[in-house]
């Protein structure tokens, strides 16, 4: 039983973990893979201790397979294939009681607030877990949760057939985002100034900018005949983006923001009330979001295949964070928890 500990700002250790047996309502899962993305940069970089309080067991991206079930647990068995959604809602509050679980006034996230997935086993409630069909092997099942993030952000901006969509930040998410858009019938266009992040936007099939090269804003009223963006995700995080995307946004344009802000942007209200635009936030997923995932991925509408850099024993999570703050981090990176 292996686990990965954050310990401190910087560093992971490999410890021996304690495998928990389910309780009432509960599903013990050998977990298959983990995805790194940039919450869990976040967590290295020693930003998040006050939720993580080190040391803990931090991931969120998994896939695995049912070890055992609790009492009262109906529609799992061993065996079976699934996915985790990282969200253990409290039911009580205004937020739950109008439908909107996944953003829990007293939401904790699982893998951040509690223990999380790097380790061999994990247990967990049963209301959190999608299975997993036959087709979907566990790698790429361990991308069905940010794949997921890409569903609900599409679905919170209304994306309809046509629409011209622009995504500000070519990562991960901002890929998934556009990969989603295009299988709603959306053209679209990926700004990025990474050229590696441009290259995978190009193996994808999608058309991308890079923002140093030239005029953005130009670029977008040319692409769109000058009418700009039907819809426009701001998935970079940083002034520039939020700058530009009133800037390239159609009249009653619809602007989604995905990225977290630690610090408060200016944003164009004059613009907004010009050009009557809607802004919406994105946060997470809801339950229909993990099953679209796992349609979008079994019916091969979206390969995220293409999007795995690298996978590495759970032994190699030192390395793997170093990759991952890197200047050259790749996509996405997997640890395999069970080898």
């Amino acid at each position: 039983m292996k686990s990965a500990v954050y310990v401190a700002k910087g560093h992971f250790e490999v410890a021996e973990g304690r495998r928990l047996n389910p309780g009432t309502g509960e599903v013990t899962v050998k977990v298959g893979f983990v995805g790194l993305c940039g919450t869990d940069l976040h967590v290295y970089h020693g930003h998040m201790d006050h939720r993580v309080c080190p040391p803990g067991i931090i991931g969120h991206e998994m896939s695995g397979v049912v070890e055992a079930i609790g009492d009262e647990v109906e529609g799992f068995a061993p065996g079976e294939k699934v996915v985790v959604r990282p969200l253990d809602y409290c039911g009580k509050c205004p937020a739950c009681l109008a439908g909107h679980s996944h953003i829990c006034h007293n939401l904790k996230f699982m893998g951040v607030d509690t223990t999380g997935a790097l380790q061999s086993y994990w247990t967990v409630k049963a209301r959190t877990l999608h299975k997993l069909p036959n087709g979907i092997d566990l790698r790429r099942g361990a991308l069905v949760e940010p794949l997921a993030v890409a569903c609900h952000d599409v679905a919170r901006a209304r994306v309809a057939t046509g629409d011209k969509v622009v995504v500000l930040g070519g990562g991960p998410i901002g890929q998934l985002i556009a990969l989603v858009a295009r299988a709603k019938g959306a053209d679209v266009l990926v700004s990025e100034p990474a050229a590696v992040r441009r290259e995978y936007s190009a193996k994808a099939g999608l058309a991308s900018f890079d923002p140093a090269s030239g005029d953005l804003t130009a670029h977008v009223m040319d692409w769109t005949n000058g009418k700009g963006a039907d819809v426009v995700f701001e998935v970079a995080g940083v002034q520039a983006t939020v700058s530009t995307m009133t800037d390239i946004a159609a009249v009653r344009g619809r602007i989604c923001v995905v990225a977290i802000h630690s610090s408060k942007p200016q944003v164009d209200l004059f613009r907004f009330f010009w050009r009557e635009l809607e802004l919406v936030g994105a946060r997470v997923y809801e339950a229909v979001d993990f099953d679209d995932a796992i349609e979008l991925i079994a019916n091969g509408e979206v390969d995220v295949d293409a999007l795995i850099t690298q996978v590495l024993p759970i032994e190699q999570v030192q390395h793997a964070f170093e990759t991952l703050d890197s200047p050259d981090p790749g996509m996405k990176t997997l640890l395999e928890c069970n080898h």
